[in-house]
């Protein structure tokens, strides 16, 4: 039975109401739109992509929707070890037909992320995650019938052994099924927009060229049709910059932090990611205190954003900063931003 003690408060202002009705309009949008061919984390990343609801809304889908309606079976534990490739966790998942999964991800930098591991557009995801990181795995069949909890246990201890470079071992009855991962095709604009943007786009002569061989712009079109939202913000792989200094010093240290702080003058809904030795780096002035990072040590790097823009030139950057010509970065004063993007 419900508690309407205080329930109800916050439909009591005009903005509170709007929240929630947009937020059920979106849960039966989610209901509506999912199927053995599509899996909720998919559609939820495309609403994002949209901007149509926010990633705070994303627990709440789950629970209501894969937990109290479907009926599935979740885990919440810490990741033991993760050893393998990311593309490694999607061939293997993808092979489980007989059983739908969903990944709820609790990222330190882009907050709770909402994964299918089955689709290779999510391989940047598996990237990032790292030892001791929180993982809530669903397992369920939609709406076709409720999983027994000692198969959903086997499923568990299947993904987080695949996670640490185990063979993973799952009922041979998982392996057949209509749970596949289907790569959505691209909406067909109406002509009137398709003729608006012929007009404005600098392509505009090199589509009709292509236009005079129907077989050459299909070729063209079809790497497009293949790519999948992965949600409102994506995260590039990470880049390795091995360090050409006798030792990565304060030098280096002040170098890298102007390189970072120019991008985010360029990209200021950006943010650069830095990793050393498996591990994230919040404080970047720990790579000098620590003393490790010497020559021919290599340090990691990614950029989360909507539009992940600059990568290459950022990697040649940071080479820089790490070599001995660091102190190119270094003119001005200490809070000069420098104009490299």
């Amino acid at each position: 039975m419900l508690d309407s003690l205080g329930f109800y408060v916050p439909l009591a202002t005009k903005q509170g109401f709007n929240a929630s009705v947009t937020h059920i309009q979106n849960a039966l949008s989610l209901l509506d739109a999912s199927n053995v061919k599509k899996n909720i984390a998919d559609e939820i990343s495309i609403l994002l992509e949209n901007k149509e609801l926010i990633n705070e809304e994303i627990p709440a889908f789950l629970s209501v929707i894969l937990l109290d309606m479907w009926g599935y079976k979740v885990i919440s534990k810490n990741i033991r070890e993760i050893t393998t490739t990311p593309m490694n966790i999607i061939t293997e998942a993808a092979k489980w037909k007989g059983i739908d999964i969903v990944i709820g991800y609790h990222h330190p930098d882009l907050g709770f992320l909402v994964i299918n591991p089955k689709n290779p557009a999510n391989a940047s995801l598996f990237e990032t995650m790292k030892k001791n990181e929180l993982l809530n795995i669903y397992v369920g069949k939609q709406d076709k019938g409720i999983i027994e909890t000692s198969v959903a246990e086997k499923v568990f201890n299947a993904f987080f052994d695949l996670l640490s470079g185990t063979t993973p071992s799952v009922p041979a009855k998982l392996l057949n099924g209509p749970f596949v991962f289907t790569a959505p095709k691209a909406k067909k604009q109406p002509v009137k927009e398709r003729k608006r943007k012929a007009v404005k786009t600098p392509a505009t002569a090199k589509a009709k060229t292509a236009a005079a061989s129907p077989a050459k712009a299909k070729q063209a079109a079809a790497p497009a049709q293949m790519q999948v939202p992965s949600g409102k913000t994506r995260i590039s792989q990470q880049i390795s910059v091995v360090v050409t200094n006798e030792l990565f010093h304060n030098g280096n240290v002040e170098a890298w932090k102007r390189i970072i702080r120019s991008y985010n003058a360029r990209y200021p809904h950006n943010k650069v990611i830095v990793f050393y030795d498996g591990e994230q780096i919040v404080d970047i002035n720990t790579l000098f205190k620590w003393g490790k990072v010497k020559h021919g040590s290599s340090i990691q790097f990614a950029v989360a954003g909507e539009e992940i823009k600059d990568l290459s030139k950022l990697s040649k950057y940071f080479a820089e900063g790490a070599s001995p010509r660091f102190e190119a970065f270094l003119r001005g004063s200490p809070s000069t931003v420098l104009n490299l993007f």
